[in-house]
């Protein structure tokens, strides 16, 4: 892996640990399996006990849950290796540790995270995480999903929710709905909801060009009767989610570092032994012009997301920055898996090599966990002081 600002000089001997573990995981097992999968539209889920095994699950979270107790920063590097190998397989331990196990843990009873959370760190319980309707994605606050609350003090919960990663696999969803008939989105409760319970359905989004190798979901629920004890007792209002959502692009930030790279060293090699007008095609002006530009965005990149991840350590960011990590590192991750793709040529488009891949995942990561659209309003908002949702 090139180096080339001495960025590990910058990580801890545990952190370095932890991603080259990582890496090596997925140069032996994702890498040789993952071109297939992401053809056959499916998710390797032989990869999830492997995963669980490394830690990587809620790997930021105490270990008294059977988490690994990491810093963020080695949760980042976590993430950086995984999306090297797929966004798909990226996602899902994305999906299971920030936006399952997380709001457990955050808002959840002591009781909560006790049952939940060791069984989801071993893989052996998989979440998702529903909060995106099929008509309020970017305004979560407009959701329709409705929990009401019984008499005996359990909830029926009735709505759906549209593009859930891990959905059609997960045997615990956290959802986040309205109660009792309040429209504000001060009345936003999460809830776990087991997704064997009556009334519960899950339909695989069916047609995808991205993020084949993962499972993508509507959830349906039809009278899904609750206990009182599945409400998460500490959530309250859109901020809890958000909160969530949060921790989720924070990885995301990492995440992408990872398929730019993966592509940038796939670029680097084709180059350099592509033989064209009888010399390497990386000899020439405009492939090294390239190249350049994806390295120079990609140490940027690192740089923004390993200090985002030290004040996320000692407590100072906010998700403002946090914003501003994804939008960068996701749109310049895009473009250099574009330009990865064209300096491949015809070959680019074959799946047993990376970029296409990769560009066409990046797409979706471009729009999930808030738009790049969205982060700039999110940033200019925190520049200016003006609103400019409204």
């Amino acid at each position: 892996m090139l180096d080339f600002y001495n960025i590990d000089s910058l990580l801890t001997e545990d952190e370095r640990a932890v991603r080259d573990s990582v890496r090596r995981f997925v140069d032996e097992r994702v890498l040789p399996i993952i071109g297939k999968a992401y053809v056959e539209g499916r998710f390797p889920k032989e990869l999830v006990p492997e995963m669980a095994e490394l830690g990587v699950f809620g790997a930021n979270l105490p270990e008294e849950y059977g988490c690994a107790g990491l810093n963020n920063v080695a949760y980042g590097l976590i993430m950086q290796e995984l999306e090297r190998g797929d966004s798909g397989v990226r996602s899902f331990a994305s999906v299971q540790g920030a936006l399952a196990m997380y709001p457990i843990y955050a808002f959840g009873s002591d009781e909560q995270k006790t049952k939940h959370l060791p069984p989801m760190a071993k893989g052996e319980v998989i979440g998702c995480f529903g909060l995106t309707e099929p008509d309020y994605g970017s305004n979560p606050s407009g959701m329709i999903t409705m929990a009401k609350e019984q008499k005996d003090g359990t909830w029926v919960l009735n709505g759906s929710k549209m593009w859930i990663t891990n959905g059609s696999a997960a045997n615990i969803a956290v959802v986040w709905a309205k109660t009792n008939g309040d429209p504000s989105d001060k009345s936003i409760r999460g809830f776990v909801v087991p997704t064997n319970s009556k009334g519960f359905k899950a339909k695989d989004q069916k047609g995808k060009l991205s993020l084949r190798a993962s499972d993508t979901s509507e959830l349906v629920f039809q009278d899904v009767e609750l206990p009182a004890d599945a409400i998460l007792p500490k959530s309250g209002g859109l901020k809890s989610p958000l909160m969530c959502l949060t921790q989720a692009r924070y990885g995301i930030s990492w995440g992408a570092i990872g398929a730019a790279m993966a592509c940038f060293e796939e670029a680097v090699e084709y180059a350099k032994n592509r033989v064209m007008f009888d010399r390497p095609i990386g000899g020439f002006q405009i492939q090294q012009v390239r190249i350049a530009d994806m390295l120079t965005e990609i140490v940027k990149a690192q740089l923004v997301s390993l200090h985002l991840g030290r004040m996320k350590d000692d407590g100072t960011f906010t998700p403002q920055q946090v914003s501003l990590a994804k939008r960068n590192n996701v749109s310049i991750a895009t473009d250099i898996a574009r330009e990865a793709r064209r300096l491949l040529g015809a070959n680019g488009i074959l799946a047993e090599y990376s970029a296409m891949r990769h560009m066409a995942n990046l797409e979706s990561v471009y729009t999930y966990e808030g738009t790049h659209d969205v982060h700039s309003l999110i940033l200019g908002q925190a520049v200016t002081g003006l609103n400019a949702f409204k």
